[in-house]
């Protein structure tokens, strides 16, 4: 009877050891939450005391056709012979049509800009939440990790602003159905685009990292990849041609970043699975 008790205080106290761990871990991802929306919030504040200058020099820059990427695109076409890349002039008119309208959006950019500036910092805070339950060989082999989920999503953001954005905003300011039809395009409608685009590429850019992840879980394979290839090929190229001038060129130009990005996929996930074997 001693016995069996003693086994009962056990297994009571094992639960309970057990209990403790889970909600010591939950605390743990509480702070490190925490101070990851810290983070977002003074990246935020930073940004709302400087919002007049973001709206007309980072936002509004690629709506004017003085922006940087179309003299790039100019230069470009000119050492290819092709009119393919020149954007050609363009205005648009921007209106807003509710009376709290751009204050509401200065709240909304500055979080987005905030976000965009602390996501190295978030990134290496949930990094810190997650290596303690990792093996070493598992730590050595993440090595870097921070660096490269911070840097892919960054080269995507710049890829959305630089590129895309620039296609995209050409594009649909010189499309008309009839001259009759005035495009006064509403602010919000502009930044919603803006930036969805921007944190879109991002997390898109992310692709090698999920991939070595779901590698070495072993859910996605070489084989598996290379079998939706044609498939991954398709879908690219209809992204690329939604958000591009309707001319090959300019799709390849899109397109070619991403298509490198899923190739670069099946050779991480081909080379997880050989250090795994």
């Amino acid at each position: 009877m001693n016995l069996i008790l003693q086994q009962l205080r056990r297994h009571k106290t094992a639960d309970h050891t057990a209990t403790m761990n889970l909600m010591d871990h939950i605390e743990a991802f509480r702070w490190h939450l925490v101070r990851s929306l810290l983070a977002i919030v003074a990246c935020s504040v930073l940004a709302f005391l400087n919002i007049e200058w973001i709206f007309t020099h980072v936002i509004l820059a690629p709506a004017h056709p003085d922006f940087v990427s179309y003299h790039w695109f100019d230069r470009l076409g000119k050492w290819m012979h092709t009119d393919a890349l020149s954007m050609g002039d363009f205005s648009l008119n921007f209106q807003n049509t509710e009376l709290a309208g751009q204050f509401m959006m200065s709240f909304t950019v500055s979080f987005v800009i905030g976000l965009i500036l602390a996501f190295p910092y978030v990134v290496w805070e949930f990094w810190k939440f997650i290596r303690p339950a990792l093996h070493p060989h598992e730590i050595k082999r993440s090595k870097g990790i921070v660096f490269w989920l911070s840097f892919l999503f960054i080269v995507g953001v710049c890829f959305a602003y630089y590129i895309v954005a620039p296609f995209t905003i050409s594009f649909f300011a010189g499309y008309e159905i009839s001259p009759d039809f005035k495009n006064n395009i509403m602010i919000s409608n502009y930044y919603d685009m803006m930036s969805d685009l921007m944190i879109g590429m991002g997390i898109v850019f992310e692709l090698p990292v999920l991939v070595y992840f779901l590698s070495r879980v072993g859910i996605l394979t070489p084989d598996l990849m290379k079998r939706y290839n044609k498939f991954a090929i398709i879908i690219i190229l209809i992204l690329a041609s939604v958000i591009t001038p309707p001319d090959w060129l300019s799709i390849w130009i899109v397109a070619i970043p991403l298509l490198l990005l899923y190739q670069l996929s099946i050779f991480i996930s081909f080379r997880v699975l050989a250090v795994k074997k």
